[in-house]
């Protein structure tokens, strides 16, 4: 977390399989752009956060609600959510009018907005494997960025990707909960009708995974970053963090 110099606090939020160490290439720009605290924390089933019973995008935004505890908010205090990919629903989720948070705006960056029947079956198949366990860390890693979509995009040995393993009694496995992936299709229309927080989608111009065109049927504004991808944050973060630009 950056330090509290002022009453703005940035909730960075992560995709599907990743953890909260994903934004760690953003610490630099953040102590130098960002007024105010700034948590990246792991969702639910992720990195170090504990399991749930069962996974939905309102349990998820629990989580990171009962997270927050240590932050203190003050009566002044406001809140500016940026997720990735699943991490954006979460955030939509967490800045419901009903739930009161003192949310400023949500930038929902790479949220895939339309799922075929059939992507959705390979999500549930995927939430009923059992762990998968292998003899090497070089291994698990490779899987790690398979599975959170960052291959190419970090090493094997990158602490990034060490976030997102663990080891137990000489084999290696993803820290992910596997049970994760049935977290399901998020229901984006029904999500945006229940905030009346600014809400800003935005897209990488190469990320096969959700279209302008869908995006912007949802009546919010559209933001697409040229020549990037489904991880436009890791790209690029200085162009992703320019979409926070109204609230520095």
């Amino acid at each position: 977390m950056g330090d509290a110099t002022g009453k703005r606090h940035l909730i960075l939020l992560h995709g599907m399989g990743a953890t909260g160490e994903v934004w760690l290439p953003w610490a630099p720009l953040l102590e130098r752009r960002w007024p105010g605290r700034w948590l990246a924390p792991d969702l639910a089933g992720h990195g170090w956060s504990p399991l749930l019973d069962g996974y939905s995008f309102e349990a998820l935004a629990q989580r990171v609600v009962d997270g927050l505890g240590p932050v203190r908010l003050g009566p002044e205090d406001r809140l500016v959510l940026l997720g990735h990919s699943l991490g954006g629903v979460v955030a939509l989720a967490l800045a419901a009018r009903q739930r009161g948070l003192p949310v400023d705006a949500v930038v929902g960056l790479g949220i895939k907005a339309v799922w075929s029947p059939a992507e959705l079956a390979k999500s549930a198949e995927l939430a009923a494997r059992p762990v998968t366990w292998f003899a090497t860390r070089d291994e698990a890693a490779r899987r790690y960025l398979r599975v959170s979509g960052l291959a190419g995009l970090f090493a094997p040995d990158h602490p990034v990707v060490g976030a997102g393993l663990r080891r137990e009694d000489g084999r290696w496995r993803l820290a992910m909960d596997p049970a994760a992936f049935a977290v399901g299709e998020p229901r984006l229309p029904v999500l945006l009708a229940a905030t009346d927080v600014p809400v800003l989608l935005a897209r990488g111009e190469l990320d096969p995974m959700v279209t302008d065109a869908q995006l912007k049927e949802l009546g919010v504004p559209v933001a697409t970053l040229p020549g990037l991808g489904h991880n436009a944050h890791v790209e690029d973060p200085e162009a992703v963090l320019a979409l926070l630009d109204p609230y520095l």
